[in-house]
């Protein structure tokens, strides 16, 4: 049997170029992304923080300014909209029509987290009445307080800024949690929504969730998972990493590169990383390398910021064996999903006891 050759090297001045483009200006084949644009800002963020570009303090004062300028407050609270792609105003009362974004506060934190700011601006009791607007009757989060998207990846976004805050005050938790586990599959995986298909990035969402929020007196954290219900999560996980070396995202799909720190994030909390294939998953986000800079959600396909982010992210937990210098990344916060300094700057300034 013939030996695999030698892993190629990570692009990773590529990589930096294609990052650094996308946030002076989206590429047209990516300008239907413009309306999210503070969620693109932080995969590009986070991709230059794991591979530890520099950022003059040019551009990280405008990059700062501009996420600030998204900060808008209101009668539902205050938090991050995607962009000024609606409305121009600048840190004023918003409408119906405009109002703060679940998703987009918590990638607008992360964001200034990687960008070392001191939060001083940050309206932490106006964040806390958004999250309590967006709850929902059955324990979920909307991404608008007047609806949008309403499933596990809004949860997890709520859980993750009580978290960042060190202030659960803003939810039912024990609301929530029951939600999160109303949406386990029977494969072991999770759904989006309760009794819906177990999908790899929703599992992440649920197991982050489940260990991210305090015990309460009716949901203590070390009940939240069964052994078995642990067992047969990981089982499905460990079944996703496809012959290519890839995860995929459902059962029996493609390899897609974003599902690789999905399901392998989610093994890592679980206490299962020792189980995954690293050399396999290093092999193929290689060959999701795209010629021009960045990573692609599979071999052969064009790159972008979200691919890029989680595929650094995933090697970040996972190192390839034997890897040359170019592989060698920083620890990440599997839970907050950012890198570990970038985490202890945020613990250090976002909470208001701080």
């Amino acid at each position: 049997m013939s030996e695999a050759p030698p892993l190629p090297s990570l692009a990773r001045n590529s990589h930096i170029k294609h990052c650094k483009l996308c946030l002076s200006g989206l590429p047209s084949s990516q300008v239907e992304m413009d309306s999210s644009r503070a969620a693109v800002g932080f995969y590009c963020l986070g991709a230059l923080d794991l591979l530890g570009a520099k950022i003059t303090d040019a551009d990280r004062a405008a990059w700062r300014n501009w996420l600030w300028a998204q900060q808008t407050r209101g009668k539902y609270g205050t938090g991050f909209k995607p962009s000024t792609y609606m409305t121009p105003g600048n840190d004023s009362d918003y409408s119906e029509y405009d109002t703060p974004h679940l998703i987009m506060t918590y990638t607008a934190m992360l964001s200034l987290a990687v960008l070392r700011d001191d939060f001083a601006r940050l309206d932490r009791p106006g964040i806390l009445h958004l999250i309590r607007a967006c709850q929902r009757e059955d324990g979920s989060f909307s991404a608008l307080p007047v609806g949008g998207e309403a499933d596990l990846r809004t949860v997890y976004c709520a859980f993750v800024i009580s978290s960042l805050l060190d202030d659960w005050s803003g939810m039912d938790v024990d609301s929530a949690i029951a939600y999160v586990r109303r949406c386990e599959s029977h494969e072991g995986g999770y759904g989006q929504t309760p009794f819906g298909e177990a999908l790899g990035g929703t599992t992440y969402c649920a197991v982050a969730c489940l260990e991210l929020a305090p015990s309460t007196a009716a949901s203590p954290r070390e009940t939240r998972m069964s052994p078995s219900h642990r067992e047969r999560t990981i089982r499905w996980l460990l079944h996703n990493q496809t012959a290519s070396g890839g995860f995929c995202g459902r059962t029996n799909k493609a390899a897609d590169a974003c599902y690789c720190f999905w399901c392998g994030a989610a093994l890592s909390i679980l206490g299962a990383a020792d189980q995954v294939d690293s050399a396999a998953l290093a092999r193929f986000l290689a060959d999701c390398q795209f010629k021009f800079g960045g990573i692609a959600k599979a071999p052969s396909e064009r790159s972008d910021p979200y691919h890029t982010y989680l595929s650094l992210a995933a090697l970040a937990i996972y190192p390839p064996p034997a890897a040359d210098e170019t592989w060698k990344l920083p620890s990440l916060n599997v839970l907050w999903n950012a890198t570990t300094e970038t985490a202890r700057w945020a613990r250090k300034h976002i909470p208001a006891s701080n």
